[in-house]
């Protein structure tokens, strides 16, 4: 098998990198190198084996029309995009030509000049909007989203919301609508939160990476000053860790006769879900500290719960996590230990 995988040098990029020359396929890697953390990602996957290396832009049809006819790939993880809320709102443009152009750019080679690859796209629970329109219960620790308390599944009604709502939503339906209409092999995977090594996390991006770092800088004396959260810290999302991903998107490719054309919400699912207040406490008792904090603003268009039902995964490829959240943070504290 040849896979082809676009935003390889990122943190699902890599990960799903790696695991393929472990297999020893062969192996194409498309980035721009954009993202903070990428080539270090570079570096360490040349560690670990040969592959071939575009160093380019999702954004130039050329950039991907060459890469493409090039690699003859026979499975295409489409992963490269932006993927912060608040950059889409700061630079809406940029947002637009990354994740609407570039996904476009995608699918016109595959329908020119590979129409019998596989093509997965990493889309977000974010095209289901704010979810405001649902009642909420709020305990001391979370809310519950009322009548949904297991979980959304795929039939919630889509509300773009946010230029990042509205870039990844408009590809994820160009996915499911070039299947529909060029009979092109897509699956698109709307996911919840992933987190994991590789993972060079932001306070834009990344949140589980991102307030372990704050953490382990409390645990070190770094940080002395209260560092900030948006909201009141109840909101709630289901946590995947990205080993858990991997094996999604690999059995999802060998189901694909069933999966074609099909969209999953992904994500840990119920037993695997944590608010902020939630993480917080599991992080002090592990690192024996006290996680001082200072309230901002709601940030636009947050959810106060998502949570992924994982039933028509379950169902279509017999996917289900294996790795709980607990186990998975330890995994996360170790790898920034190493960084």
């Amino acid at each position: 098998m040849r896979y082809f995988i676009t935003g390889g040098c990122g943190f699902l990029g890599s990960n799903l990198a790696a695991a393929i020359l472990k297999s020893g396929e062969e192996l194409f890697v498309f980035d721009n190198l954009y993202r903070t953390g990428t080539e270090q990602n570079l570096k360490w996957l040349q560690s670990l084996g040969d592959f071939k290396f575009y160093h380019a832009d999702i954004r130039s049809y050329n950039d991907v029309e060459y890469a493409v006819r090039d690699a003859k790939p026979d499975v295409i993880f489409h992963l490269a995009g932006q993927v912060a809320m608040t950059t889409s709102l700061n630079n809406p443009r940029f947002d637009f030509e990354v994740n609407v152009v570039g996904g476009n750019n995608i699918l016109e080679v595959v329908r020119k000049f590979a129409p019998n690859a596989i093509v997965t796209y990493s889309s977000t629970n974010k095209v289901y909007g704010d979810l405001e329109w649902i009642a909420y219960e709020e305990t001391a620790t979370r809310y519950i989203a009322k009548g949904y308390e297991n979980g959304f599944n795929e039939e919630v009604p889509l509300k773009f919301a946010s230029p990042y709502g509205c870039s990844k939503g408009a590809t994820d339906q160009y996915m499911l609508d070039y299947a529909k209409m060029f009979g092109l092999k897509t699956v698109i995977f709307r996911h919840s939160s992933i987190f994991g090594g590789r993972q060079y996390a932001t306070a834009d991006q990344g949140w589980i990476g991102w307030f372990v770092k704050q953490a382990l800088d409390i645990k070190k004396g770094i940080l002395k000053e209260p560092f900030t959260i948006s909201g009141n810290g109840k909101q709630v999302r289901d946590v995947l860790f990205a080993d858990d991903l991997i094996n999604c998107y690999f059995k999802a490719v060998a189901s694909i006769n069933i999966t074609a054309g099909n969209v999953y919400n992904i994500g840990g699912g119920v037993t695997n879900s944590l608010s902020l207040l939630e993480l917080f406490a599991f992080l002090e008792t592990e690192l024996a500290i006290d996680m001082k904090y200072q309230e901002l603003p709601w940030r636009q268009s947050d959810q106060k719960v998502f949570i992924a039902k994982l039933d028509k995964a379950a169902t279509d490829y017999g996917w289900a996590p294996v790795i709980d959240a607990k186990e998975g943070i330890r995994k996360m504290i170790k790898w920034i230990e190493t960084i």
